[in-house]
């Protein structure tokens, strides 16, 4: 290899190793750790997060003896300018060194062993008067049903501060493998169809956790998001009884904006996918969409995807295709209506009044 090549091969070397760099800094740069699972907000999370401190610890210990020992071997036994090529001793055969270097590692991944079976038995305790939801995952949205309190919600989760949530986590029988994770409360957990797998979650301070599905599951699998929302107590009940009301329906008499959009809401085909309790369009049709009995106190919509507003509802209901990838062919997402601008304001006006 001539000087040019080398210099050539060299900075191809130094592009390689600065670029790496860069991708581990910028990808370390956080938005205030929102989905960080080094920061746990609850003691199962915590045990999850000590389980990888002490891996980390052991493997960063192995990786500096065996890079020392490399790096000590090329220097002390390199070749001096100069020198003649040596014969190197073979140890292919020697006994005593492949004992040393299997059990070595057997014993290290022993050890660890035993912090790692600890920690899945404590995560996997089974919980004490417990808030129990059972979560369905679809593509691609999380559907909540609060099992002993009446409430049925979609991606925006509501729990009590300082007390186990039990969920129960399945999905449809024709939906595919989803995974529900909100690392700053708990590990992930698959939901898988036609199965039933059970996770604890808690948190210990009220705050807002978010969490996505962990499970390549279709075109929308990234934006299939999720937030927690952790109360004190009293605002826990509060927020339950809010959700126990009456859908806030016009009336008949009503020639308000708001009474148009219902209108459309029943004629426009929306009820046969979304229900409305204590309506005529509780029930939602056999492939429902989420739940939108209270619709107008949830801050997102679409998988927890976009902020619930007036200009994203009005975007969403012109072209839902537009703005998140689905299937509708497949029932999997909403299908273009067609509205007219008319129609749309009265439909967004009609949803942010679902108090």
């Amino acid at each position: 290899m001539n000087a040019a090549d080398r210099s050539k091969k060299q900075r191809r070397l130094r592009l390689g190793v600065g670029f790496t760099i860069l991708t581990l800094v910028v990808s370390a740069c956080g938005t205030g750790g929102a989905q960080d699972s080094l920061s746990p907000a609850s003691e199962r999370a915590r045990n999850i997060d000590g389980l990888f401190t002490i891996t980390l610890v052991i493997a960063a210990v192995v990786f500096v003896l065996v890079q020392g020992a490399i790096i000590y071997t090329a220097i002390k036994f390199r070749r001096k300018k100069g020198e003649e090529p040596k014969p190197v001793k073979q140890i292919h055969g020697n006994t005593k060194l492949e004992i040393a270097w299997t059990i070595a590692p057997a014993l290290i991944l022993a050890g660890l062993a035993v912090p790692t079976v600890q920690t899945i038995f404590e995560n996997a305790e089974e919980p004490v008067n417990a808030v129990e939801i059972t979560v369905t995952g679809h593509q691609w949205w999380w559907e909540y049903e609060y099992t002993d309190l009446g409430v049925v919600t979609a991606n925006e989760m509501h729990i009590p501060v300082g007390q186990d949530i039990a969920l129960t986590l399945t999905a449809d029988a024709g939906d595919v493998i989803h995974s529900f994770w909100v690392p700053r409360l708990s590990g992930k957990r698959d939901v898988v169809p036609g199965h039933v797998n059970t996770l604890t979650i808690s948190a210990d301070e009220p705050g807002l956790f978010l969490g996505q599905c962990a499970e390549f599951c279709g075109l929308s699998h990234a934006n299939m998001r999720l937030r927690v929302y952790a109360h004190e107590p009293a605002e826990f009940d509060a927020w339950v009884q809010s959700q126990l009301a009456a859908a806030a329906v016009p009336a008949d008499t009503d020639d308000s904006l708001r009474a148009e959009g219902w209108e459309l809401f029943i004629n426009k085909g929306c009820s046969a996918c979304h229900g409305i309790n204590g309506t005529e369009a509780e029930g939602g049709g056999l492939n429902p969409g989420p739940n939108l009995t209270h619709f107008g106190q949830r801050d997102t919509f679409a998988g927890a995807l976009f902020d619930s507003n007036t200009e994203n509802l009005s975007a969403w209901l012109a072209n839902p295709s537009e703005m998140k990838s689905m299937e509708p062919d497949l029932n999997r997402g909403m299908p273009n209506l067609g509205l007219s601008d008319e129609e749309i304001a009265a439909l967004v006006a009609f949803l942010q009044g679902l108090e």
